[in-house]
């Protein structure tokens, strides 16, 4: 079995064949040159190669003008030069530049097989670190928001030109909207990818608490307070800091939270020296923030500086088209999770999806589908591998049009009868029908207190 691909550039052909033998002896692949515009034609032709061994003195170009080529035209190898003449000030030179190590000519076998060992194992470690950012970015890319529909395309196309910007971002929304994911996605198509995202449920913590966690505090400052410690704004410093539920953070933080917003810098609890932070603010909430102004639970000063751009994230009843994309990738999602060969769904189960209301939005149908997977036995999702609910759901819309009407006289009577308190001589009154009428419609509709 080859263990690695690797690349020999020396003039010397009894040197070059020599060690291009030790290693193959040691079951790598090696490719062979004899000078260095041949080794980079090689370089460039052949793919994976992690390790080129390199002699600084060549008849056309150097090995440091090799190793230079190498790293501008960014080839994913290391590079170890080799010289028969060898000097320190060559050697810290080629290190300085990106060379994995500086030999002279005549080392012992062993020594070389190691350090080639020791390259081949820094250069397989790059590679599998740039898989992992890859897929990092490709699961908070803006490819990962499904669908095709113009409701998403449009928030899709309105985040990706807001992304590259520090501008502060507010995400408006109904539950299960997807607005952490698009929180993420904006991060990663920022130049603050490389730092932190750091999300926070406002929600999820009491008060004290909650400040203590976004600003950080210092030991002994309150009970409990055992360490030192950084909050969330010290560690998104530089990068991203996603507020989410932020409508629910109490009013008196909210005034602390506009001051960082406005100077970029905050006092840690038990401190009275500021502390400069310079964090993007992505913002998000499932309530209409103008009601919560109007019933003061919300600052108006925060909102309008919270809001230099909102998105409103469409809702899955906004979006029906969508959902059976949606649908196919969960099943794939959990189908694999569950190691169950599922292709897909029957028409009827889709149409029944496409019925809904869907209140819990895209973060719902997830579930669904996920529970389908574990109860399906077939290869194909069923009708009978729905809820309940949602099965009697999709059967309203089938409602006529006098059905619709008679449904909402229902609940209008029903609440005009609950607020007098089933006083029907009072609740007549309201209805503006007299009480035989109303009592044939208490009768009509089966309505009891």
């Amino acid at each position: 079995m080859i263990k690695s691909k690797i690349l020999v550039i020396d003039d010397e052909d009894q040197l070059r064949k020599a060690l291009s033998r030790i290693l193959e002896l040691e079951g790598y692949q090696v490719y062979q040159a004899v000078n260095g515009s041949s080794g980079l034609k090689i370089l460039g032709q052949e793919k994976e190669i992690d390790l080129v061994i390199c002699d600084v003195k060549l008849p056309d170009i150097n090995g440091i003008q090799v190793l230079e080529n190498i790293k501008t035209h960014g080839f994913d190898c290391e590079v170890i030069l080799i010289t028969a003449y060898g000097t320190i000030h060559d050697g810290v030179h080629a290190m300085k530049i990106g060379a994995f190590d500086y030999i002279t000519k005549g080392d012992q076998d062993e020594h070389i097989v190691v350090t080639v060992e020791k390259a081949i194992e820094k250069a397989r470690l790059k590679k599998r670190i740039y898989e992992l950012e890859d897929k990092l970015e490709t699961r908070y890319s803006f490819d990962r928001i499904l669908g095709n529909s113009q409701a998403i395309k449009s928030v899709k196309d309105m985040a990706h030109k807001v992304s590259p910007t520090d501008s502060t971002v507010l995400l408006l929304g109904e539950t299960g909207t997807g607005k952490e994911l698009f929180a993420q996605s904006i991060h990663n198509g920022s130049r603050r990818k490389d730092k932190s995202f750091v999300a926070i449920n406002c929600s999820a913590f009491p008060k004290e608490l909650l400040e203590a966690e976004m600003f950080g505090y210092k030991r002994g400052s309150f009970t409990g307070a055992i360490s030192d410690k950084n909050g969330f704004f010290s560690e998104a410093h530089e990068g991203t800091l996603f507020l989410d539920e932020v409508s629910e953070m109490p009013h008196d933080l909210q005034a602390k939270l506009l001051r960082v917003l406005e100077e970029q810098t905050f006092t840690r609890i038990g401190e009275t020296k500021p502390v400069k932070v310079n964090v993007r603010i992505i913002a998000a909430t499932n309530k209409d923030l103008m009601k919560e102004m109007e019933a003061d639970r919300f600052r108006q000063d925060l909102y309008y500086r919270l809001s230099v751009f909102n998105i409103k994230l469409p809702s899955l009843r906004e979006r029906i088209e969508d959902i059976r994309e949606l649908t196919d990738f969960f099943i794939k999602q959990y189908s694999l999770k569950t190691k169950k060969k599922i292709n897909g769904a029957t028409p009827e189960f889709y149409e029944i999806l496409k019925k809904n209301s869907w209140p819990g939005n895209t973060r719902e149908l997830k579930n669904i589908i996920e529970r389908a997977v574990i109860l399906c036995d077939e290869e194909i999702l069923i009708p009978a591998l729905l809820p309940n609910e949602i099965k009697t759901l999709g059967k309203r819309s089938f409602i006529s049009e006098s059905d619709l009407i008679d449904d909402l006289e229902k609940n209008h009577i029903r609440n005009v009868l609950d607020k007098c308190g089933w006083n029907k001589t009072r609740a007549a009154e309201k209805l503006g029908i007299g009480i035989p009428t109303l009592y044939r419609k208490i009768d009509q509709y089966g309505l009891e207190r």
